[in-house]
């Protein structure tokens, strides 16, 4: 008699990540159109394609859900400073933050709109995690930024101010699309006003934080933009 077949220990792994990916990326969607109060977790499930037995399963509740929609979005868009360090040029990790978060933001609208809502509504979901992790994030970088200003690579501004400028700039398209799109009379911004935006606060932000360009440090030049 032959044996039953069962998935195996990768397969298994293989399908919950597939399924985990289904019902945050329908949780966004659903979360960002209802707001936390009027989403259910059956409509998640509607919309993952899955059953609300399997969202419960991997996801333990809809706050549980919530709170990790929330934080991975964190996570997403700080990546690109989670390994920086003195000895980086801060031209070049600076202007790559910023084309990151603006791609990120382009990409995943509803998430950062979730987001903003979430800030705007007194963060009661997102207070330990904003109060104990991402505050030891963000304080782990201003050091980094501190000894770019004491090796002369930047002004000496405030590395904590300058990480909320570049979050609240980077996301403004996305969680401010109406008025952005009715300002300027467009129906959608397209691959090239995003490049637009990008070199545009890459610059400002650059020369506001007197940034030095390694070619006026007698280094090999770089571009600002990623272009």
């Amino acid at each position: 008699m032959a044996k039953a077949e069962h998935p195996s220990e990768q397969e298994g792994g293989a399908i919950r990540r597939r399924n985990e990916q289904a019902i945050l990326a329908a949780a966004e969607r659903v979360f960002a159109r209802h707001g936390y109060r009027g989403a259910s977790l059956q409509a998640i499930a509607e919309a993952a394609g899955l059953p609300k037995s399997n969202v419960l399963y991997y996801m333990g509740s809809k706050r549980t859900l919530y709170v990790r929609l929330l934080e991975r979005m964190m996570e997403r868009w700080n990546v690109m400073l989670d390994d920086i360090s003195a000895e980086d040029d801060p031209a070049e990790v600076l202007s790559a933050f910023i084309r990151s978060k603006m791609q990120l933001s382009r990409r995943h609208p509803e998430g950062s709109r979730l987001f903003a809502s979430e800030i705007l509504g007194g963060a009661p979901f997102l207070q330990e995690y904003l109060s104990g992790e991402l505050r030891d994030w963000v304080q782990s970088r201003a050091a980094v930024f501190r000894e770019w200003a004491e090796r002369g690579l930047m002004d000496p501004v405030d590395p904590v101010w300058l990480i909320f400028l570049i979050w609240s700039s980077t996301q403004h398209y996305a969680d401010f699309e109406a008025q952005v799109l009715g300002i300027t009379g467009r129906e959608s911004l397209d691959d090239d006003d995003l490049e637009q935006i990008t070199d545009f606060l890459t610059r400002v932000v650059i020369k506001g934080c007197g940034v030095k360009h390694p070619a006026a440090r007698g280094e090999d030049p770089v571009s600002l933009t990623g272009r």
